[in-house]
């Protein structure tokens, strides 16, 4: 097996490429255990540059070239790129980062065009794309993670996907068995606090002023609304299924359920104060916001706004656990 010769990592996500350049290190490594790795950042490019560090060494071996912010890059750069593409150096891996942007686009091609082992760092905008994230984590780890403690991870700590990341990390690392709810509470209990499930907590329990309440400080902290909604619509689910499997142990109904036990005993607890028809109201409010809040076709009673969206949702279940 030989090693990579060229390779492009390109997207916004720095984590994700850090990562992308390193599989390419390693893959090299593999290979060439010696290898030396080289970067050259485009703010401090001198031209030529490239050239020197690609010319064969005296006492031979592999050099890694990594070039990054090739989409903040000068003339000198691309003309250098360019010209080393056309003659590509025997015993050189180059590695060029790009993050977005038509900026040297013509590298870019030419990199493609050569078979150059390309690498995605896209964004990581919605909450789907932060689960998935979480949840390929957890199993490059070897770990399991139930879905709602994802859910909590990436409300806790889903603004900053390395901060996310480490999250994961941590909780695979310190945590034995399978990771639930509350071994994110446990770590990020503060963070939680005042996201989605305690705001469904209280909506849930009837607690109109402070569902509001937490939910308006959550929104003011950046929180997105997407994932209160989900929440919400996964605490009705759960208070649903556990009002129509009736009586049983909390493990027994569990394993039926796809639950941890603790669940079936909460879901148990608000269900007392629910009957199908406002569980049924409840579960259509939250629907309704699911499709205004992810921007859903615009009727005449549509919502001014996710965030009025959400919190008319959330009175909306109030009041039907109150009715």
């Amino acid at each position: 097996m030989s090693a990579p010769e060229l390779a492009l990592v390109t997207g916004p996500e720095e984590i994700l490429a850090e990562r992308g350049v390193a599989t390419v290190v390693d893959a090299v490594r593999a290979v060439e255990p010696e290898a030396e790795v080289v970067r050259l950042h485009a703010s401090s490019y001198s031209p030529g540059e490239l050239f020197v560090h690609a010319s064969p060494s005296l006492f031979g071996g592999w050099t890694i070239i990594v070039v990054h912010d090739l989409d903040e890059a000068d003339d000198a750069l691309v003309d250098d790129l360019l010209g080393y593409l056309a003659q590509p150096a025997d015993g050189v891996t180059l590695v060029v980062r790009h993050k977005s942007g038509n900026r040297a686009k013509k590298v870019l091609d030419t990199l493609r065009k050569r078979d150059a082992r390309v690498i995605e760092a896209k964004a990581l905008k919605t909450e789907a794309d932060k689960h998935g994230f979480v949840k390929k984590e957890f199993k490059d780890a070897r770990r399991r993670i139930t879905e709602e403690a994802v859910a909590a991870l990436v409300l806790a700590v889903g603004k900053d996907l390395r901060e996310l990341a480490g999250a994961c990390e941590q909780l695979a690392r310190d945590v034995e068995g399978v990771i639930d709810v509350d071994d994110v509470t446990t770590y990020y209990g503060e963070r939680v606090e005042t996201t989605g499930f305690k705001v469904a907590e209280a909506a849930l329990a009837g607690d109109e002023a402070t569902a509001v309440r937490l939910l308006r400080h959550a929104m003011l902290g950046g929180l997105d609304p997407v994932p209160i909604v989900a929440v919400l619509a996964m605490q009705l689910r759960q208070v649903g299924k556990v009002a129509a499997a009736g009586r049983g142990s909390s493990g027994s109904l569990a394993r039926d359920l796809g639950m941890a036990p603790w669940q079936v005993d909460q879901a148990r607890r608000v269900a007392q104060g629910w009957d199908g028809v406002r569980l049924g109201r409840a579960i259509q409010a939250v629907a309704r916001a699911d499709v205004d809040v992810k921007g859903g076709l615009r009727t005449e009673s549509a919502v001014r706004s996710p965030e009025y969206a959400v919190e008319r949702a959330v009175l909306e279940v109030c009041r039907a656990r109150n009715g």
